[in-house]
């Protein structure tokens, strides 16, 4: 799998504490690399991290991304090969409560990870993780472009598109000629087992349903683009293996992934949610006063299915279904191997599929 890029590799990944940072780590192991985390603390009680038993299995650093100077050390002594860098404020409701932290975290955090490449002088390929809300939303029918202008209203959106932007400086003012190549990766809305963020649909129903409880639905209507969280993992990491080739600078630029053109809105996942589980009920209720969300949402995946020739794998009913059941065994199993069976199950119908990174 991804041309055996990571295979006996170094990679360094900050945000492994997180819900897309621990099943990255997971497949990254799999695939035989050495993993480095570099992340705060878990940010959800419980955690995919925890519940897995990460901490164990690779080098675990607990650290924040804005300490420059120990990054630096650390990529000194490590050499990586590859840098994923996840580490985030991730939620908008938080954005609002705590703006300033989530620009510090999401802005100077990024351009710490860069500097300290920067000055640590090693080659290397890196892929920078913002976000599907980086650009300037007008509630458009079709999906943004990689060439679309950047934007934010909220500050979570706002502090990713700013993000993209350093990245970009950082690519051209310092990292190019010193043999690093950086891309930036921009994914849709995420969904898997193992996510327990406050604020967000799915682990919001997985609570509800758990407990037999109404889940209470904001914005029904909202139309998002819905996928696996292997779906962006797998765009990632084909991304790093063709930065890593010779030729890797003419991959050095801004990539969606995201789902195959749909429209399925918050009202649709939640039903299909209700189904997949087997049983349960939501129902709406919408604030006038809530801060602004954007209502339309989608991306284009052109530019990924021509130059990385990536695809998605799972439509929008598998997705459901690997999530739910993900859930319901990740509640009373073991995390790590519900992970493993579904990265296997995933790379078996990518291959199915003929996709590049199988090959």
């Amino acid at each position: 799998m991804f041309a055996s890029a990571f295979e006996g590799k170094t990679v360094l990944l900050t945000g492994h504490t997180g819900f897309k940072g621990a099943w990255l780590a997971i497949w990254l192991k799999r695939l035989g690399a050495h993993v480095i985390g570099y992340a705060l603390q878990p940010p959800t009680n419980p955690s995919l991290f925890e519940m897995s038993g990460l901490a164990q299995q690779i080098t675990h650093v607990l650290a924040d991304v804005r300490d420059t100077a120990h990054l630096e050390r650390l990529i000194r002594e490590h050499k990586p090969d590859f840098i994923f860098h996840l580490a985030a404020q991730a939620l908008v409701l938080e954005s609002y409560r705590d703006p300033l932290e989530t620009f510090s975290a999401n802005v100077m955090g990024t351009a710490s990870v860069l500097e300290a490449v920067r000055r640590a002088e090693h080659p290397c390929a890196v892929v920078v993780i913002t976000t599907d809300k980086v650009y300037e939303n007008r509630n458009w029918t079709y999906g943004y472009r990689e060439v679309d202008p950047l934007g934010g209203h909220d500050p979570y959106s706002a502090s990713k598109a700013a993000a993209e932007i350093v990245t970009a400086s950082y690519r051209s003012s310092f990292l190019a000629a010193g043999g690093v190549k950086v891309a930036s990766a921009r994914a849709g809305n995420v969904i898997g087992a193992g996510d327990w963020s406050a604020h967000r649909i799915i682990p919001d129903a997985v609570r509800a349903l758990n407990q037999g409880e109404t889940l209470i639905v904001r914005s029904p209507n909202a139309v998002r683009p819905w996928q696996h969280v292997l779906e962006p993992l797998s765009g990632y990491l084909w991304l790093a293996a063709k930065l890593a080739q010779p030729d890797g600078e003419k991959f050095a630029s801004g990539w969606n992934f995201g789902p195959l053109p749909a429209v399925y809105t918050v009202r649709d996942l939640v039903e299909a949610v209700v189904r997949e589980w087997g049983s349960g009920e939501w129902r709406s209720e919408q604030n006038p006063n809530a801060p602004h969300e954007a209502n339309l949402l989608s991306l284009s995946i052109e530019k990924a299915i021509g130059a990385l020739e990536w695809l998605p794998v799972w439509d929008f009913e598998a997705t459901v279904r690997e999530t739910i059941q993900g859930y319901k065994r990740m509640l009373s199993g073991d995390a790590q191997d519900v992970c493993l069976e579904a990265i296997s199950t995933y790379e078996a119908a990518a291959s199915a599929k003929g996709l590049a990174w199988t090959s």
